[in-house]
């Protein structure tokens, strides 16, 4: 029997406030099934207080590893960061993470990885998957490591950010998220066998590259009447406006953008899209097999 999975996942839980509070009323509406939590962020407190005082029966948590903004939870993790203690910015640290044969740099991302998996831990939020923000899980210099402290701390699922490109004329996309989104896709693919050749497991299929920017009931109706059979993760960025943020590495994390993002989740046409193409809502099932 083809049966069609999905599981909607939010990533950067632990961001701030407001991006918490959209991704929890998504998970209270019973659409948002997953969140991966950054470890770094200023958030992180609140998020992790709404975890362990709620009840969440049939939703999953991740850790979305960060190496390109904020502190660090490793102690001076130094080829990583700026003069000013923090981590490189989306740019400049993409160009490092995609340097090769570093011995040097490999173990202190292997360190501050296995640094930020273990402060979830220690809370007593149970992880069932791993994750990167701006997916630098599945850079060349991180991969590895990535894939050795996953192991270490039995976790069971990796993302791998690898989607087909739509041709759909619901995605007018500019030249530069097409071409971001295939660079993701092309370090998906290369890390998709040594994921699956380390026992590690990942979903079927992946979306949510092509919808930067484009969150909305027509994209998000483009992809799924399309979905294949199998388990699908759905990337999405939920969240609110963040009233006076702080300028800090995340005050761009809560925007109208990630509102949008929220009121297509909520939007009862979602509801209505999943139950006429006969898609199951899910979190990432406790056994992989």
């Amino acid at each position: 029997m083809n049966v069609k999975r999905l599981i909607i996942n939010a990533d950067d839980l632990g961001a701030d406030e407001a991006r918490n509070a959209g991704i929890f009323e998504a998970i209270r509406a019973g659409i948002v099934t997953s969140a991966s939590i950054l470890p770094n962020g200023p958030g992180y407190p609140d998020a992790l207080k709404k975890i362990q005082s709620g009840s969440f029966k049939n939703v999953s948590w991740g850790v979305h590893l960060n190496l390109s903004e904020g502190k660090p939870v490793s102690a001076n993790p130094l080829p990583l960061l700026g003069p000013d203690g923090v981590f490189l910015g989306k740019v400049p640290s993409q160009r490092l993470l995609m340097r090769q044969g570093d011995r040097d740099l490999e173990n202190e991302i292997a360190r501050e990885i296995d640094a930020q998996i273990t402060l979830l831990e220690t809370s007593g939020i149970p992880l069932s998957h791993v994750d990167g923000h701006q997916h630098v899980h599945v850079f060349p210099a991180v991969l590895r490591e990535m894939i050795g402290v996953a192991r270490k701390h039995h976790i069971p699922w990796v993302r791998i950010p690898d989607e087909p490109e739509p041709t759909s004329p619901d995605f007018t996309l500019p030249p530069s998220v097409r071409e971001e989104a295939r660079f993701f896709t092309r370090l998906g693919q290369t890390a998709r066998p040594l994921i699956a050749a380390s026992g590690l497991h990942a979903t079927d299929h992946f979306y949510g590259l092509y919808l930067k920017g484009y969150f909305s009931i027509r994209s998000l109706e483009s992809v799924l009447r399309c979905l294949p059979d199998g388990l699908t993760e759905l990337m999405a960025h939920p969240g609110r406006v963040t009233e006076n943020p702080l300028e800090t590495p995340f005050s761009s994390f809560s925007t109208p953008d990630r509102e949008q993002e929220l009121e297509t989740l909520l939007n009862t046409k979602l509801r209505i899209i999943l139950k006429e193409r006969k898609i199951i809502l899910t979190p990432f099932p406790e056994n992989p097999c």
